[in-house]
């Protein structure tokens, strides 16, 4: 199952759209109380495993980490456990500060 890659731009579409989605940011706690998209959900990387019964199968997830990496990394796990509607925000919460909020802070 391919994972679609997400720019900034589009995901804040899909926001304003207000489509049902889930915004899960897998950076650590002191890089999501830095800068972080408004709505979304911290559950660090490597918690995801044990906190599967946190997120909805159902519904898609958008994820998020600095700069894509992470969150990819996140992506194929989701994928190989069963979940369909996986997103990946290309370039983090960076891309998202440049191109859609100045007002989260760069880091």
């Amino acid at each position: 199952m391919p994972i679609t890659q997400l720019s900034a731009t589009e995901l804040k579409n899909k926001i304003q759209d207000k489509e049902q989605i889930f915004l899960l940011d897998v950076r650590e706690p002191f890089e999501f109380a830095h800068a972080h998209i408004a709505e979304s959900v911290l559950i660090p990387l490597n918690q995801i495993p044990q906190r599967l019964r946190e997120l909805d199968v159902n519904k898609e997830i958008v994820l998020i980490c600095h700069h894509g990496i992470r969150s990819m990394q996140a992506a194929n796990f989701l994928v190989q456990v069963g979940f369909k509607q996986v997103s990946n925000l290309v370039g983090g919460i960076d891309a998202w500060s440049l191109e859609c909020d100045s007002s989260v802070a760069r880091y």
